[in-house]
């Protein structure tokens, strides 16, 4: 098995008001009064109250080619890793050179090499350390890289392994591009990192973390879905899908997948105490919540982080993650972390607290 061993989110430093950056952006992606009265509505009603942006918000009034913006995403992704990774670290009390093993996660922008290979010099990771780079998983990626973790420490129950995300969404905004689906996503999409450090049951025993431990996971591929969500490559960069027809994927599938999911391991939904949701807009959560049933609150923490930094993509149920590792929980507790992309392809990541932890000592 495997232990959840600390979970540190970074952001960049520029925040600003969900309407101040609609008000930039109007101009940027249409001239039609018609559709910036559709965009401003939009982003009103987004759940989004900030976002944080890697770049100061006059410069994305600039016209830079697609070329120009990866460029800048590989230096600023580099950076956002490196300060998650090392938070993470030093949070579970693990050096660099101990780590064996890293998934690194993004849809925003593309790197050979890597950004986890360039951080190997950078922070001091061993030259040896295994490496797996993932493109298109977009917003599953986060869940998806927790559960693909957990695959290789059944196998390696002495080692640390860990996941980096790192999504710069907002270099990826189009202009003069007045799909709905870019007024959509222009309102919900920011900027962020997250990194996962985990060990094997061994490492664990021996260094007496109390994290959480994954008990189960589970993927999923709905047929017929593929035009849904995702990304269309072109000369100006990544022109985003983002259909309505994801409610409707949620509506069909979730409740039965979440029931066959928590009966495989003995459990119903009263006895799952903690749901950690992919924040993907208000619809999402709201088809989340009535698929499963869920009371009131029970995605609160996903709902605040929306309105805080808006959707993340793979980093945003990691952030909502950090946030719940701070918090009290009881021997015998468990969550369920799940997350939606492109495909549509879903992951579950089944939680169990098995020992105590205390929220002055998680925090």
């Amino acid at each position: 098995m495997s232990r959840i061993a600390a979970v540190a989110a970074a952001l960049p430093e520029h925040a600003y008001a969900q309407a101040d950056i609609t008000e930039m952006l109007l101009p940027l992606v249409t001239r039609d009064p018609g559709k910036q009265r559709v965009m401003r509505r939009l982003h009103s009603n987004a759940g989004v109250d900030s976002r944080h942006l890697v770049l100061p918000l006059d410069e994305y009034r600039r016209a830079v080619t697609f070329g120009q913006t990866n460029d800048r995403f590989v230096g600023e992704a580099t950076r956002l890793a490196a300060t998650s990774l090392l938070q993470a670290l030093g949070e579970a009390g693990i050096a660099p050179d101990e780590v064996d093993f890293i998934v690194f996660t993004s849809v925003t922008g593309i790197s050979a090499p890597s950004v986890d290979a360039l951080l190997v010099p950078l922070l001091g990771l061993r030259d040896d350390v295994k490496r797996v780079p993932i493109f298109g998983l977009g917003c599953v990626a986060g869940a998806a890289g927790i559960a693909r973790l957990h695959d290789y420490l059944k196998g390696h129950p002495d080692e640390v392994a860990v996941l980096l995300s790192v999504e710069l969404c907002s270099l990826t905004v189009q202009r003069d591009d007045d799909s709905m689906d870019n007024l959509v996503a222009s309102g919900l999409f920011g900027d962020g990192a997250a990194a996962v450090v985990m060990v094997g049951d061994a490492r664990a025993d021996r260094m007496g973390i109390a994290g959480p431990r994954v008990a189960d996971t589970r993927s999923r591929l709905y047929a017929g879905s593929r035009d849904v969500i995702g990304f269309r490559p072109s000369e100006t960069g990544f022109r985003v899908i983002l259909t309505a027809g994801v409610v409707d994927v949620i509506d069909a599938n979730f409740p039965g997948d979440v029931r066959g999911f928590l009966d495989r391991n003995e459990l119903i939904a009263d006895d799952i105490g903690t749901w950690i949701a992919h924040p993907g807009g208000p619809k999402v959560l709201d088809a989340f919540e009535r698929g499963l049933a869920l009371p009131g609150r029970a995605l609160e923490r996903s709902r605040r982080s929306m309105a805080a930094v808006g959707n993340l993509s793979s980093s945003s149920v990691l952030h909502v993650l950090a946030g719940e590792l701070h918090g009290a929980h009881a021997a015998g507790d468990h969550g369920l972390l799940f997350a939606l992309g492109p495909g549509i392809s879903a992951e579950f990541v089944l939680l169990e607290w098995d020992r105590p932890v205390a929220a002055a000592l998680a925090a």
